[in-house]
Formats: C-alpha cells, structure tokens, sequence
C-alpha cells in the first residue's frame, strides 16, 4: 500500500468514526470464507455495516478524528474489523448470534454514544441496551402515564357524580 492510499484510507476511516455514533471492533479471524460472507450477509441485512481494518490504519484515524477514543485503541492487536450502525445495540446482538453457531467473532471493544466498552464481557451489557427509539418510546409512555392517570380518574369521578345526582334527585321526586 504506497503512502497515498494509507493517507486516503486514513481519510476514509476518519470520516466513518466521525459520522457513526456506534462502533464496534471485533475479530472475525478464524472464519471460514462461507461463515464470514453469511456474518457479512447477516450484518447487511439489518443495516449494520462491517470494515476489515489494518490497525495502524485505524488508530491514526481515531487520533485524527474530532470524537474522543480512549481506550479502545488499546484493543486495535491482531485481526480488526469495525461494525458500525444507527443502534447501540444491533452490533451486539448479532455478535452474540452469530457466536451461538460458531463461538466468533470475538468482541474487542466498542464506542457507543461516547462511551468505551472493553473486553468479551461487556458484550452481554451492550446487547441490552435500548435503542434511541425504545428510550424515546419509553419516555414518551412516562409522561403521557399522569395524563392518562388524571383523565381515568376525572371519568371515574364524573360517573361517581352523576350517580349520586340522579340518587339524590329520584329521593326528590319520591318525596
């Protein structure tokens, strides 16, 4: 690879760190050509994308990238691939799918919404984390719970009031 292309892939890479809000870095070695095209089929499927990375190449783009890396150069040894997508946890969960059949790839580490995730372990914890439209469904349910709360207790009410009005008034009339 001459200098210019290392620069461009730099380049190239940088922009995918600066524009992706979730990215893992995983190790897909040891996967046969078959099993490495159905991770990469079953990646696409559900809008995930996936890069096999030098990581001397990786590393400079996160050093040249406007976010904050950390840690997660630290895991940048051996085979490197990123997997990156708009939901925190959609890497994972096809990470742990995929691992169910053939125990890889193996999860290096990830940044997600400005947090650094390091090690196996802490893939479990990744794959359970809510979407931004679970969180926002969730919310939305909180604040509209005291709404609804007040409007069932109003109608309730109101029925109570009724039925005591039309008691009281047949009392009236039998009088």
């Amino acid at each position: 690879m001459t200098r210019a292309e290392k620069k461009e892939t730099i380049q190239e890479l940088t922009q995918i760190l600066d524009s992706s809000e979730v990215l893992y870095v995983a190790d897909l070695e040891g996967l046969t050509a078959n099993k490495n095209n159905s991770f990469r089929r079953l990646c696409f499927e559900n809008d995930v994308s996936l890069k096999v990375v030098k990581n001397t190449l990786l590393s400079r783009a996160m050093d040249s990238s406007a976010k904050d890396f950390g840690e997660l150069d630290q895991v940048l040894k051996g085979s490197s691939t990123i997997i990156y997508g708009s939901q925190a946890n959609q890497p994972a969960k096809l990470i742990r799918t995929f691992q169910k059949k053939e125990n890889k790839p193996k999860f290096k580490g990830a940044y997600v919404y400005q947090s650094i995730y390091l090690g196996e372990d802490k893939l479990v914890e990744l794959e359970k984390l809510k979407s931004k439209e679970e969180l926002l469904s969730d919310v939305l349910g909180l604040l509209q719970a005291p709404a609804i709360n007040v409007i069932s207790a109003l109608k309730s009410g109101g029925q109570n009031l009724m039925g005591i009005l039309e008691t009281i008034s047949k009392k009236e009339k039998s009088n």
